[in-house]
């Protein structure tokens, strides 16, 4: 761990190498402000680097809560006690969403890191929540992570999953460590190179495992109403066909799933289900969803989730009631705060 102004000094970062921080970084402190080390070593020299105090975390908005499995770790070694919302938990403005008790130099040093970590985390579970209550049952999967940095990717789909209430999502490490298998199609590359959506769909269904869903994407070289029939009318096994139209024809509008849903039940194939996906939020999920899609996959509205502005202020100090002016000395209870670890 960065202890001192000169550990942060002498912190030479490995050369070479993607820009994001290892977990290891994250644990030592660097990628915190170097205001909280300066401050290590002021207290240090005052003999009050270990006093006890009381911190509390509260935002200036509402939402869904995440992010505590993550603070937990990032402390399980030091000597504090955590109290906190429990993941999918609703705040109001100004609520007390988190408390760490314990000596100062214990966590002061990682007030950065786990604001951040609440910050996206928060974001993301509270987007993701917003388009499952829009999708009214149907499955909302979360294809997020071509939009944000491959290093936070998983934890935006984890969170998406595991608090915001996503069926599944597309990235390969945020399913595997939420214990579940990811989920996808296959992309409009795969068709443009084989040259017919059809032949592509034959092929797939021959090289990939049964447990692998045929769904397809319709909208590559024909019109989308046609290539659905054509498949569900030559394939064995036709799960679902995918409309991701983009913006330059129209987009996937109500009227384009009202019509391939149609098409497909006047043909006889009530059973092959529509996924939509697109520039997708809760709005344009809730009239396609009443249109007849039965899936929806969102990417940018919950990876684009603007993070909540977290504030950690000290309430206690040696026990007693304190705080900046403009806040409130003394903690500010909530009844959903539970304790995560003691010490």
């Amino acid at each position: 761990m960065l202890n001192s102004l000169q550990d942060a000094t002498d912190f030479k970062p490995e050369q070479n190498r993607l820009l994001s921080a290892t977990h290891e970084e994250i644990k030592s402190g660097a990628t915190t402000d170097i205001y909280f080390i300066n401050t290590r070593d002021v207290l240090r020299s005052a003999g009050l680097l270990d006093t006890q105090v009381t911190a509390e975390i509260f935002t200036r908005t509402s939402g869904i809560f995440a992010g505590a499995g993550e603070v937990l770790e990032l402390l399980k070694d030091k000597k504090v006690k955590i109290e906190a919302l429990s993941d999918g938990d609703t705040f109001n403005y100004k609520d007390t969403v988190m408390r760490i008790t314990g000596p100062y130099g214990e966590f002061g040093l990682f007030e950065t890191t786990l604001l951040g970590m609440m910050s996206s985390a928060c974001a993301w579970a509270t987007a993701a929540r917003e388009c499952v209550n829009a999708a009214q049952g149907k499955p909302v999967l979360c294809f997020g992570a071509r939009h944000v940095h491959p290093a936070i990717a998983p934890v935006m789909e984890a969170t998406a999953l595991k608090v915001g209430g996503c069926s599944a999502v597309s990235c390969i490490l945020g399913a595997k460590l939420c214990g579940r298998e990811p989920s996808g199609t296959i992309p409009h590359a795969a068709v443009l190179i084989m040259g017919d959506t059809l032949k592509l769909a034959k092929v797939y269904d021959e090289a990939l495992p049964e447990r692998v869903g045929r769904i397809f994407l319709v909208d590559t070289f024909k019109d989308e109403c046609e290539e659905a029939l054509r498949l569900a009318g030559e394939l064995k096994r036709l799960d679902a066909v995918r409309l991701d139209t983009p913006g330059e024809r129209g987009g996937v509008t109500v009227d384009l799933v009202r019509e391939v849903r149609y098409k497909l039940n006047m043909a006889g194939f009530k059973d092959v289900k529509i996924v939509v996906s697109g520039g997708l939020n809760p709005e344009r999920i809730k009239i396609l969803a009443e249109a007849g899609a039965d899936v929806f996959g969102v990417g940018s509205y919950i990876a684009h989730a603007v993070p909540m502005d977290m504030t950690m202020d000290l309430k206690e100090v040696n026990n007693k009631p304190i705080a900046k002016r403009g806040r409130f000395p003394g903690k500010i209870e909530n009844s959903k705060l539970k304790v995560i670890k003691d010490i």
